[in-house]
């Protein structure tokens, strides 16, 4: 499972999804978290379908985004991406507490949306 996070620092989960200047990528394979790569989406685009697009292009291929925030729209075109959007439960969220979180209930029950992504990802070769 890859889970992109919407920061300004790459430690607290801090960002506004469509402001968002900068993705982090993790995945969570076994017991522990794996950093893969900072995604920059720095591009000034105007028009608010199209700047959303665009977000959704630089974290094309993770299962999870969490942010700090999303409007309504984002929220929408997150999820038909295939995306699922996981809020934060207070600002500036640790996001080595996000991933622990996320590892834990991989590891002992996953709920249904987290299934779908562990069955999805163990089919590929």
């Amino acid at each position: 499972m890859k889970i992109a996070f919407a920061s300004t620092d790459n430690v607290h989960v801090n960002e506004h999804f469509g402001w968002c200047k900068c993705f982090y990528i993790y995945e969570l394979k076994s017991s522990e978290p794996l950093f893969l790569k900072a995604v920059e989406s720095k591009d000034e685009i105007s028009e608010e379908a199209d700047k959303l697009s665009y977000k959704i292009e630089c974290i094309k291929g993770v299962d999870i985004l969490c942010a700090s925030h999303i409007g309504p729209r984002a929220s929408l075109m997150v999820k038909n991406a295939g995306i699922f959007m996981l809020g934060v439960q207070r600002d500036n969220e640790l996001i080595k507490d996000v991933l622990n979180k996320l590892l834990n209930m991989k590891n002992a029950t996953p709920p249904l949306w987290m299934q779908r992504f562990l069955h999805k990802n163990s089919l590929k070769p």
